[in-house]
């Protein structure tokens, strides 16, 4: 029974890593992510599509199957994510996941998402609300925005500056009410068919603080003309309000990545990449008993077509393959290396290192051969094809390879 619920747990986890957007460590999850951004943009032409009568009347039934597929396709996304809403919220327990993520914002989008394309299978006489309910799907592409942290920056900043946004909406509120009301007590006289009531004034104040004017409804008494003046006037001070404050948002969190980058001291790390053989002794040891040297770190393990986070009780398989990284010296010369490639007729071919005649100063690190590193011990016979690392004290040549 154990076993069941562990490899139910690791289903779900795996599942998961699917539907999450910008994922992307292996192939299913890169597929999972082009499908679904493939359907979203798919079901959003068609919808653009049928509104057109030409495209409506040629291809009408086809427009029809294709959202039947993508909104089902929605659906099934849907039921993956409660699926995995215990892997979304791991420090919430029972049918709490469930429910947070069905009243998350996100998964409110992902609701409207499909659902009112059945309901009216239900409910027939709400078939044209329904259908404007189903706008909400193009929300969706905000899930795009994980793969690019650039679009993160707007995000960012209206959340850094909410509470001056909030303000300012709401003295453009409050001037709105105030002007919608004192332009009706001037006008109202004048026109009574056209500014009937306050929120006739309001139409007009929205109309007139946030744009323009529509044309349809304006002032004719003198007052009401110069009232109109001094509220457009207040107006645009009034709709740059929330614009400086995103500019200078912007300006913060620019110069916040620059202060990042100018005054942070870089340090070079050097990462190679090894497999597990069959032989190897950390395989079958965890992470934390390997005793490695102080400097060298696992980066990364990947096992398959997972990469898994090295903490201290993975157990290591053969066949993992480990991603090492080990910090520069500070202070400390780079060691250059030369490698040689063993052509036809050459001198060292089919002669055993420690019968090589090479300089004290010269040391063979490695060879390989056919792919595979060899340790260089003295009886190794070199062939033909062999690529050899040399470290030499002395100046063999300015290339980084050499073809001999």
């Amino acid at each position: 029974m154990a076993g069941n619920g562990q490899k139910l747990t690791d289903l779900r986890q795996r599942v998961f890593k699917m539907v999450s957007v910008g994922v992307v460590d292996d192939r299913i999850n890169q597929g999972y992510d082009v499908i679904s951004i493939l359907m979203l943009l798919i079901n959003l032409a068609g919808a653009f599509a049928v509104t057109f009568d030409g495209i409506e009347l040629r291809y009408g039934e086809l427009l029809k199957q294709v959202e039947a597929v993508t909104v089902a396709f929605f659906a099934f996304d849907y039921v993956l994510r409660m699926y995995t809403a215990p892997c979304l919220y791991p420090d919430q327990s029972g049918c709490r996941p469930y429910l947070k993520y069905t009243l998350s914002g996100s998964g409110i989008i992902d609701l409207l998402s499909f659902l009112p394309y059945y309901l009216p299978v239900f409910f027939p006489a709400g078939a044209v609300a329904f259908r404007l309910i189903r706008v909400a799907r193009i929300l969706r592409l905000f899930r795009i925005n994980a793969y690019y942290d650039s679009l993160n920056v707007i995000s960012e900043v209206i959340v850094s500056k909410g509470n001056q946004l909030l303000s300012s909406v709401f003295i453009i509120f409050v001037l709105m009410l105030a002007s919608s009301l004192a332009m009706y007590s001037i006008e109202h006289e004048a026109q009574p068919q056209v500014f009937k009531n306050a929120f006739s004034g309001l139409w007009w104040a929205v109309s007139t603080l946030l744009t323009v004017g529509y044309g349809d409804i304006y002032p004719i008494t003198p007052l009401g003309k110069a009232f109109g003046i001094l509220i457009t006037f207040l107006g645009v001070g009034m709709v740059a309000i929330p614009t400086g404050i995103i500019s200078a948002g912007f300006v913060e969190q620019y110069s916040h990545v620059k202060r990042i980058s100018d005054y942070a001291k870089e340090e070079n790390l050097h990462f190679v990449k090894i497999e597990l053989s069959p032989g190897d002794s950390w395989s079958g040891q965890m992470i934390k008993d390997l005793h490695l040297p102080h400097g060298i770190i696992v980066a990364a393990i990947q096992r398959g077509g997972e990469v898994i986070v090295p903490r201290g009780d993975v157990t290591l398989r053969t066949g993992d393959k480990l991603v090492l990284g080990a910090e520069a010296l500070k202070g400390d010369h780079p060691v250059n290396l030369k490698e040689i490639t063993l052509m036809k007729d050459h001198d060292w071919n089919n002669t055993a290192i420690k019968d090589l005649d090479i300089s004290r100063q010269t040391y063979i690190v490695m060879v390989r051969r056919d792919g595979k590193a060899l340790i260089p011990n003295g009886k190794l016979v070199l062939r033909e094809g062999d690529e050899v690392i040399l470290y030499t004290k002395e100046h063999l040549a300015n290339e980084e390879i050499l073809v001999v």
